[in-house]
Formats: C-alpha cells, structure tokens, sequence
C-alpha cells in the first residue's frame, strides 16, 4: 500500500522523521501540509516541494489525496487531532508521546478500530539493534540476573514561550523523555507486572516539571530508574548493574546528528571489557522505516497497539504519583 501523508504541524520534527526518510521510497509522498499560520505553513511547503497547503488541520484530514495523517503539534494536541484522523479512516501517526492518559489513548483505539486504520506512536530509537543486545544478556544469564538500571536524559527546555514551559500543552521534561525510558524497559525487560513511583517538585516554569525522577521495580526487585531534566548539556544514557557484571551505553538518543554510532560497553566481575559495537544508523530513517511496516504489513498491529498503551498508561500513572506526592507534601 502507498503512503500518501498529510502533515499537520509543519515543524522541524516532520522535516526530519517523515519529509526526509519518505524520499527513500518510491511510494510514499507528502501530499499537503498545514500549520497554525498559513504563511509559515505555505513556506515550508515550498521549501520541501509538497504539492497542497490546506489553512486548517481538518483539512489536511478531509483532503481526499492523503490516506495517512501525521501529528506533530504540542503534547496535548495529540489524542484530538489522532481520533479525528483515525475518524475520517486515515491511517494516524503520531509524535511521542501518543498522547497523555488512559482515556485518551481509548478514544484513539476505538476510533482507529471502528475505521480499521492503524495507529503509530513515533519514537526515536525504538527498534535500535541495542534493545536486542540488552535483552539476549538477559536471557543467556552469563552475567547473572539484571539487578537495575539507571537512565538518565537531558536537553534543553527551549523558548520560554514554548509547549514545555506551559503545563496546559502537555509540557514539563517528563512527558518529553519518558517515552524513551519506557520503550526502552519494555524492549529490554518487559512491563507486564511491574509498579512505579514518581518525584518532582514541578518548580519550573508555570509550575510544568523542569526534573523529574522516576522508579520501575518488577516483582523480583529488579529497579529501573529514570532521573531526566532541563538543560543545556544533552545526556542520554543507560546504566545496567548485573549480578556479574555492568553494561554502560552513552548517547543513545541523538536524532538529529544523522547516521551515528553506538555502543554498549561491558564491564565483567573478573575486570574484562567488552565493547559491542553497532554500526551507524540514522534515527529517523530507522524510525521511518519501522512505522512504514507497521502500517503496510498485512501482520497483526494489535501487539504494537497494546504495547504503546501500556507505555501510555504507565505514563499517566507515574505523572499522577508525582502530583499527588506534591499535594500531600504541600497541603
């Protein structure tokens, strides 16, 4: 099946993870875009050949020449503008994260099954061969069991005026970074049972969360811990303590630098070193191609489906902890 996309938001994001990788494919084309301003909207149309430039999303969604929808707008946009989407039988794909409760993610699987078009979370990364490694060293046990897990994420909040400074928007670093944190314990360990608590003191901004720490611990006490935050200086690693042994992987979240490589650094009891290394590969490219299957293949999307809403669900739950900890500490 072609993928003829209409963008709503015409952002830097849907310049990198769609306009971009689409031109790998002889059969996916960008059909028509739409922005909050029609001006900025034309201008980036022109600067990247895309044939229709509607004033308004609904009529990217109306637009008979697009069977696919991508969202790119603020976090609190999303749910809206999928279930319109999903609604008019397009095939929805939507930036991290999907959306922001229960609730909404429902309305986006109910809207997309009763159309039977799919649905796609986009997350950089997901799908990287390092999920693969991490999980192996879990199943051969030459290391003894994983005891936890650190990661750690940090960029830049960016303009004052922007969705991450506004709490209405979906904004504070949590919404932006647990996605990566949650795709990643679930490729690696799995989320069926675990339980979550969750910390902020959301003293950014317009009371949105400018660092938040969060705890996954499994049934075997196995702990995963997220510490994310606002600043300049990007981070993004994860950290695995072994019984015998410890894994380190630096900068797994670099979308934006192109084709770049990875590796996990492995550190034995015995004091040996082994570096697995993988080889440059583009984020979005990798994320693009992953998303083009899932929405072409004749295979069975419901996995995919159930695993983002327990990422969402998740999600949803850990911000809540964090809000009620802060209510009850301060009222």
């Amino acid at each position: 099946m072609p993928l003829d996309i209409g963008l709503i938001g015409a952002t830097k994001v849907a310049e990198r993870s769609m306009i971009n990788p689409s031109r790998r494919f002889g059969d996916t084309v960008i059909r028509a875009v739409a922005a909050s301003d029609p001006d900025r909207a034309a201008a980036f149309a022109e600067r990247h050949e895309i044939p229709l430039v509607h004033n308004n999303y609904q009529a990217v969604i109306d637009d008979p020449t697009t069977n696919t929808v991508y969202v790119s707008l603020h976090n609190s946009a999303h749910h809206e503008w999928a279930v319109r989407a999903a609604r008019a039988g397009k095939h929805v794909i939507v930036e991290k994260p999907l959306c922001l409760n229960e609730a909404e993610f429902a309305a986006i699987q109910n809207a997309a099954s009763a159309t039977g078009v799919r649905f796609v979370e986009a997350i950089p990364g997901n799908g990287h061969p390092w999920q693969g490694s991490l999980r192996n060293m879990l199943a051969d046990q030459n290391f003894g069991a994983l005891q936890s897990a650190h990661t750690r994420i940090q960029f830049a909040m960016g303009s004052a005026d922007g969705y991450r400074c506004r709490r209405e928007l979906g904004g504070g670093i949590f919404l932006d970074a647990s996605s990566y944190w949650l795709q990643a314990a679930q490729a690696v360990c799995g989320l069926a049972d675990v339980t979550g608590t969750a910390h902020s003191d959301f003293a950014g901004p317009n009371d949105v969360d400018s660092s938040f720490r969060s705890v996954l611990t499994w049934p075997n006490g196995c702990e995963w811990v997220l510490d994310c935050c606002f600043d300049a200086r990007h981070i993004a690693e994860h950290n695995f303590t072994f019984e015998r042994g410890a894994a380190r992987l630096r900068q797994f979240l670099l979308p934006v630098a192109g084709p770049a490589p990875l590796n996990v650094v492995v550190h034995r009891d015995d004091s040996t070193r082994e570096v697995i290394s993988y080889p440059p590969i583009a984020y979005y490219e990798l994320q693009f191609g992953r998303i083009r299957e899932l929405l072409t293949s004749a295979a069975d999307a419901r996995g995919e489906e159930a695993a983002t809403g327990e990422r969402i669900g998740l999600m949803a739950a850990l911000l809540r902890d964090a809000r009620g900890r802060l209510a009850r500490a301060t009222g």
